[in-house]
């Protein structure tokens, strides 16, 4: 069972977004992803759509890790300054950093680290579509309905808004949690588990008081790492924008949670939770 099966909710709300031109005719969806598990979810979105009759088109870099051709869209891709073999170190490193050991501290300094080494990659990535002018100009000629993407890179953001179209955003969470900073969500640390604390959403007072303190570095981290977009963003659509700028623009927020494996927390009317997207379904026995 696909994702559009399985939920009615995201069918109903995607198929009115896209269904823009005739009722016998499906819509034009432009995908921006991002590489790795980001992907491998998406992909089962599209292989729904695909199906529904929608027409697809990827856009991705040559150099890539997941993100490969096939039969359900038709996939517009373009160089970039980099290798196969460094892209592969540093997606490797990244997830090696991820589940190593240690302390709190030790965790934050890792990913610091690993996000200075693989921001350049990332940044560099984006600013080779947005200022390829010959698949730029494709893409404003192609009168999309509508962009679908992954926030964590935002991208496939800073291309909707160019190509002023609605967007559907896919992600599992943001860092610091600059989903609810753009869809104005309230994020009490005194109720959400923070990442890395390994906190449950009841907590007593000192966990309360980790839990807002561990917000602090983190705010740092994502402002090393999306200042450089906001720039980025400003310079190609010229006017001064940033990123919860952008991503306050997005039509509908599909959220991989869900309340059977994740805390209860407080979700605004466009976010919508689709978790286990990505997950081989199987008919049960009874």
């Amino acid at each position: 069972v696909l994702l559009l099966s399985a939920h009615p909710q995201v069918t109903a709300t995607l198929v009115l977004l896209l269904s823009v031109l005739s009722l016998a005719a499906g819509g034009k969806l432009l995908v921006v992803p991002v590489d790795g598990s980001h992907w491998l979810s998406m992909r089962e979105v599209l292989d729904g759509l695909g199906q529904k009759g929608h027409e697809i088109v990827v856009v991705a870099p040559e150099i890539s890790l997941h993100i490969k051709p096939a039969k359900n869209f038709d996939m517009k891709m373009y160089p970039v300054p980099f290798t196969q073999e460094e892209m592969d170190e540093n997606f490797k490193g990244f997830s090696e950093d991820i589940f190593k050991e240690g302390s709190f501290l030790e965790r934050v300094i890792r990913m610091y680290q690993r996000s200075q080494k693989n921001s350049a990659m990332f940044l560099s990535t984006c600013t080779h579509l947005l200022y390829n002018k010959e698949l730029v100009r494709y893409l404003e000629e192609s009168k999309f309905d509508a962009v679908l993407t992954d926030p964590l890179l935002p991208c496939g953001q800073i291309v909707a808004e160019h190509l002023s179209i609605p967007s559907v955003l896919l992600l599992h969470h943001m860092p610091c949690g600059l989903e609810f900073e753009a869809t104005q969500c309230p994020n009490p640390p005194s109720y959400v588990p923070r990442i890395f604390t390994q906190h449950t959403d009841r907590m007593n007072f000192l966990q309360r008081v980790k839990n807002l303190i561990v917000d602090i570095p983190f705010s740092f981290l994502c402002d090393f790492f999306y200042q450089p977009y906001a720039k980025l963003a400003s310079e190609f659509l010229q006017r001064d924008v940033t990123v919860p700028d952008l991503l306050r623009q997005a039509s509908i927020w599909l959220i991989k949670l869900d309340f059977a494996l994740h805390y209860p927390r407080p979700l605004m009317p466009n976010m919508i939770m689709v978790s286990g997207v990505n997950c081989a379904h199987k008919k049960l026995s009874q």
